[in-house]
């Protein structure tokens, strides 16, 4: 049987020009993490280089793995040594011309317990994430682990409260948001409160919503792209970091700074889950009958 309670660990990386050099800080921070007394561990989005969709550049497909490769054996083993289960976003090549934005979910013994391909795919200034990535053909999975029910999506994801309802609905008791989110600097000024206060409203919301723990996972530093020295033209974006993680009810029970590297140590409470639910019994009280609608683009 899974535990009542267990410890949720966010690592919070700046990453820079190497490849190499960040995955070896992530399998750094899983062992600190797993000192610590984690159960289950996420890092960043794309947490392997620093973020390339800042530009649209045919050479950088070649960053892509199939899965399982030689990152996912590095993975694997790190959740083995450390017994811990461990969400991982990773660049995934799954045939010629097909990528993916690819979460990896690790058991505590090593396995790949599945994976989630990143279902809704942005093409916003600095964020050219189409030209890179096919949309995920998954759908949305919530996977028993060693410690529980856990879903993943994937940051442009987090603005979308069906896929969170679909995977709270599969049973899910934390949903995991892997991801890549800052500041252009020329809007941080005029914007960035907003942007931030929204970004972390929006996941809290689908913490309420749907009656399940919620982290974000966010990367922190100031990035141009830069892979192995090339870097992408223009201002580079500031990552905000702030990862946090919410129970049922809202409440943030970790948060990160906006500027420094952090691992997150937070507990899910099952019992505390079922509560809330009992008293604000939202999936009990949905009208299913009237949902069709949501299938529609627009109601015109």
């Amino acid at each position: 049987m899974p535990p009542e309670k267990f410890r949720v660990a966010l690592v919070q990386m700046s990453c820079g020009p190497e490849p190499e050099q960040n995955l070896q800080k992530a399998l750094e921070r899983i062992a600190d993490a797993a000192g610590r007394g984690a159960q289950i561990i996420c890092l960043p989005e794309l947490f392997q280089t620093q973020y390339f969709c800042q530009r649209e550049d045919h050479s950088l497909f070649d960053l892509a793995e199939p899965i399982p490769g030689p990152t996912t054996e590095k993975l694997s083993a790190a959740a083995k040594r450390g017994g811990v289960v461990l969400i991982a976003s990773l660049f995934e090549k799954r045939a010629p011309g097909v990528y993916h934005n690819t979460a990896a979910i690790f058991d505590a013994d090593g396995s790949l317990r599945g994976l989630y391909r990143k279902m809704h795919i942005p093409d916003d200034p600095l964020y050219y994430e189409k030209f890179y990535f096919t949309p995920g053909d998954l759908g949305y999975r919530a996977l028993d682990t060693n410690v529980g029910r856990v879903g993943t999506l994937v940051c442009w994801d987090q603005w979308y409260p069906e896929g969170a309802r679909i995977t709270a609905l599969q049973g899910a008791h934390v949903l995991f948001y892997p991801t890549a989110i800052g500041w252009h600097p020329t809007e941080k000024a005029e914007f960035g409160v907003a942007q931030h206060d929204a970004w972390k409203t929006i996941q809290r919301a689908h913490a309420i919503a749907n009656g399940v723990y919620v982290a974000g996972v966010n990367r922190v530093g100031f990035e141009t792209g830069n892979i192995r020295g090339k870097s992408a033209p223009g201002q580079g974006l500031e990552f905000w970091g702030g990862s946090f993680l919410s129970d049922p009810f809202g409440r943030l029970l970790a948060e990160a700074s906006h500027d420094r590297e952090e691992i997150l140590v937070g507990e899910v409470d099952l019992k505390a889950l079922e509560d809330i639910r009992r008293n604000w019994p939202f999936l009990r009280d949905r009208r299913i009958d009237s949902y069709a609608p949501i299938t529609s683009r627009l109601l015109d």
